[in-house]
């Protein structure tokens, strides 16, 4: 075929003599009676292996007759991909619609400015064909319109056809963008972050590529990640295979031109001083989460070169290194585990966590005894479980991870004596025995590989269906360094089962919260990732009842916002930036919430906790009481109407109540004369003005309005705020600083309405919300009948059962029926019953929290309506007191996931 195609290309491009062929010499397509560019492209989708497309425009028009082929390609396991844009805006958003019911598309945006391109890449067996010209893919050029476009192919090593791959390939890498635009800008080193199993060795290699060096070292912990990504490197970059070499125990390749070292030898000091400092002009350092050891410190003060680029999976450590400032700060890349689940570069886990086995109702702790951890009824229960879980595939191909040494031998042992072979590794065996049995792994040998300490990092087994997790959490990093290890693609493996035997840990709330990557500190948030399943892309999170229930009493037992855990979260952020982070870079970041800086009892605001953290962070009494408004009382996003007034105040000195209104309507939020008057009351803080314990809430925030509505269409800052704004600019970055959360938070909210569907509110925001001139929910308890609104703050568990739950016994149905009780004592003619039942249009507003362990929020389940027949008069709990009961039916029914988190 290779001389068929020569003469091809020849008689296109070089003299017409030259026996041609249809398929394969270059053509110049056009939009003629008999020929249509379309038909062209029809033809070489269903004779390619794959394609890339690299369109600007695309038009639903032509989308019916691509649909018909793809599907024909779709059962013959055929995909592609196309890269488009929103350049100019002409992609109707329905196109993209159109284009994700596609099953074997692929499409990805380009973030080029100005992408403007149109070219279509097909890969067949050993050639590539690519079509290029000035048809975008719509049904005018492709059809009808005066196009041009050139049709080529060549071989797959061929120049031309490189070429457009690259180019293509520099549209989807995002990374090697930002690693380029370092280098053009001057910057000396840079750090890329990306999740096991996505690539960066490859990504590294490319960059390398680009920058075309003199002579290149790359230094790492391990002989065996040397020596693949020395394979790696040549397939990329390629040229002489001597150019490359080793450089480790057993290796002294000193001269080559791509260098790749363990970092045992290269740090050994004779070995470093026979290199000039100068030596290599790029270097690169894998697994840079090591870089603070000291034989790393010792390589990066010792060599000079012109770029050192960084890779990690992991950036955080637990030592307080700063990973980040080793690399100057310069971010290029980070795509965590979350992120490449969902853009598909790893293989989907099915994560299960099952309780682990019990003994007379003991089951494992950190102190468990040996001989209770390797015993038959224990290794019998694990294999049931196993079994029971399964694999992907026709032979299990599992890593399981234990605590001891002693316990991964005798369970390997145990494993095999049950016909299912396994093998224990721990850091004790030599690097080539385990290469041996992982070999053995995988070619079916054995089916188990149990290990300590071993495999967290740098080395991958492909072939793995099976994780199995035998072992106390110790930190969210390493089980997601565990969990990483069989997630690298592999043919014909579709899913990993991962498998987590739960014991009574004190540290299993991490579960969670590392597999959802949830940052947020925030309590509420970790139960609800226990008590539900959740979805990453396709991968799913799920426990049994029990261990969830060993999950939530682990997250009882400990306080995740306390200053320690605070303070190690504000120094990796502080960390990442390089400067001292404010609140809208936690939530920018999905880093520590900042509610949970808002909600700790032992601060006023975030400059009380920076001052904690030893910044030089001043404030005056009134200052600091302001920031406390702002945070204690707006910065959750709740309602956003006083956070844009604020923000309005700040670039102008007064704002009209008419401009005011019109900035709400044209960010499309509701507002109306009761809103109006709530905002006043909220901003003169007499909403505040409510005794607790000695003083007022409107004493503890200044006690005088923060904004001044002096008539009905004047708002400004009151002189006092106004002077502190302009004087200390710790207290005005601060200030503005809570504005812009509070606003980046309000869109977790539908600014709408009052309250939004199943997001959770107290009491104290119910009054607010309502429009009441005051916070009474202090005395509000359960209820409180309002002149046109009722708020019902249920809970549905109460821990008191005895005391309690005798008394009001509520009750969920269908879904939507709740049996809901009065306070005691009421009767049918009781004032405030009469009220909640014969008020005109009186809306009920129905909140649910599971427990009191739940805290102060309840979810808002929406309005309900009174089922009229239902309501009567009872007597409730051993004193046999009056209430009235009667069932509320939801407007909306309940979903699912909130009937399952509040109810069961």
């Amino acid at each position: 075929m290779s001389n068929v195609m020569r003469d091809a290309i020849l008689n296109g491009f070089y003299d017409e003599k030259i026996l041609g062929n249809n398929f394969f010499s270059p053509k110049l397509l056009a939009n003629e009676q008999d020929e249509k560019i379309w038909l062209t492209l029809r033809e070489e989708l269903y004779h390619c292996q794959s394609f890339t497309w690299a369109v600007a425009f695309i038009t639903q028009d032509m989308l019916v007759p691509l649909k018909v082929v793809l599907a024909d390609l779709a059962a013959k396991g055929v995909g592609g991909t196309i890269i488009t844009s929103n350049y100019l805006n002409f992609n109707n958003p329905r196109v993209f619609e159109e284009l994700a019911k596609i099953p074997n598309l692929k499409v990805k945006i380009a973030d080029e400015a100005g992408f403007h391109v149109k070219g279509y890449l097909f890969e067949h067996e050993d050639y590539q064909t690519l079509v290029i010209g000035s048809a975008n893919f719509t049904r005018s050029a492709m059809l009808s319109n005066y196009e041009w476009a050139l049709k080529a192919s060549s071989r797959n090593q061929a120049d031309l056809t490189k070429q457009l791959a690259q180019k293509i390939s520099r549209l989807e890498d995002t990374a090697l963008r930002n690693l380029q635009g370092l280098v053009d800008n001057g910057e000396k080193r840079g750090l890329v972050v990306s999740a096991t199993g996505t690539g960066k060795t490859y990504l590294g290699a490319f960059a390398v590529k680009d920058f075309k060096p003199k002579r290149f070292l790359y230094v790492v912990h391990r002989e065996q990640i040397a020596k693949k990504s020395l394979a790696s490197f040549y397939h990329v970059i390629g040229g002489k295979k001597q150019d490359y070499g080793l450089l480790n125990g057993n290796k002294h390749d000193k001269n080559k031109k791509y260098l790749f070292a363990t970092i045992q030898t290269l740090s050994q000091p004779d070995m470093l001083k026979s290199f000039d400092p100068n030596e290599f002009d790029y270097n690169l350092i894998d697994e840079a989460h090591r870089a603070a050891a000291p034989s790393y410190q010792k390589i990066l003060q010792y060599f000079k070169p012109q770029f050192l680029l960084g890779m990690t999976a992991t950036p955080e450590r637990t030592d307080e290194q700063n990973v980040y400032q080793i690399f100057d700060y310069n971010l290029a890349y980070d795509i965590r585990l979350r992120d490449a689940l969902e853009d598909k570069m790893l293989t989907p886990f099915h994560y299960v966590g099952v309780q682990d086995y019990e003994l007379n109702g003991q089951s494992i702790d950190e102190t468990t005894d040996l001989r209770y951890l390797v015993s038959e009824d224990r290794v019998n229960y694990v294999l049931k479980e196993i079994d029971y879980y399964g694999y992907c595939g026709d032979q299990a191909k599992g890593l399981v991870f234990c605590s001891r040494k002693e316990e991964a031998r005798e369970l390997a042992d145990l494993f095999s004596e049950k016909d299912h072979p396994a093998v224990a590794l721990t850091n004790e065996d030599s690097e080539s025995t385990r290469n041996k049995i992982v070999q053995k792994l995988v070619a079916g040998e054995i089916e188990y590989i149990v290990a300590v300490d071993l495999f967290n990092e740098g080395i991958d087994i492909p072939a793995l269906n099976q994780i199995i997790m035998l072992r106390n959490t110790e930190s969210s990093i390493v089980f997601i360094q565990q969990l990483g290890r069989g997630l690298r693609k592999y043919p014909g493996k579709e899913f990993v089962t991962v498998l987590d035997f739960i014991g009574n840990y004190k540290n299993n709330y991490m579960i969670p919260i590392a597999l959802n990557h949830d940052t947020s500190r925030d309590k509420d948030q970790a139960k609800r990732e226990a008590r539900l399943p959740h979805f990453i892309d396709v991968s799913t999170i799920n426990f049994s009842k029990v261990a969830s229930e060993k999950i939530l009493a682990s997250l009882d037992q400990i306080k995740l916002d306390n200053m320690r855990e605070l303070r190690q979260s504000y120094q990796s952020l502080k960390n990442k930036l390089g400067r001292i982070p404010l609140l809208h870079d936690f939530a920018q970041y999905g880093s520590v919430s900042p509610m949970v800086f808002a909600n700790n009892r032992g601060l006023d605001n975030y400059a009380a906790f920076l001052i904690k953290m030893g910044e030089a962070v001043k404030l005056n009494n009134y200052e600091n009481a302001v920031l406390s408004f702002l945070t204690k009382e707006l910065l959750n996003g709740k309602r956003a109407h006083e956070l844009i007034l604020l923000q309005m105040l700040l670039k102008q000195k007064q704002v009209s109540q008419e401009d005011f209104v019109s900035e709400l309507r044209k960010k499309e939020i509701y507002v109306n004369k009761a809103v109006l008057n709530s905002i006043d009351d909220i901003l003169s803080l007499d909403f505040f003005d409510v005794k607790q314990g000695k003083t007022t809430k409107k004493a503890q925030y200044g006690d005088q309005p923060v904004v001044v509505h002096s008539s009905l269409f004047d708002y400004e800052l009151n002189q006092e705020l106004l002077n502190a704004l302009t004087q200390n600019k710790w207290f005005k970055d601060l200030f503005k600083d809570a504005i812009e959360t509070g606003l980046l938070l309000s869109t977790n909210y539908d600014q709408q309405k009052q309250f939004t569907l199943y997001q959770q509110y107290d009491r104290k925001d119910a009054c607010r919300l309502l429009n009441w001139p005051r916070d009474v929910s202090a005395p509000m308890y359960g209820y409180r009948v309002g002149d046109h609104d009722t708020p019902i703050f249920i809970t549905y568990r109460k821990d008191d059962q005895e005391k309690r739950n005798a008394l009001y016994h509520n009750t969920l149905e269908n879904g939507r029926s709740l049996r809901w009780y009065t306070r005691v004592p009421r009767h049918l003619d009781s004032e405030e019953v009469q009220r909640l039942l014969k008020t005109p249009d009186m809306h009920i507003h129905v909140f649910v929290k599971r427990s009191d362990a739940d805290g102060k929020q309840f979810f808002y389940l929406g309005e309900a309506q009174i089922q009229s027949d239902s309501v009567k008069e009872e007597l409730l709990g051993p004193k046999k007191k009056p209430a009235v009961g009667m069932n509320l039916l939801l407007k909306r029914p309940l979903k699912t996931s909130m009937s399952e988190l509040l109810f069961e």
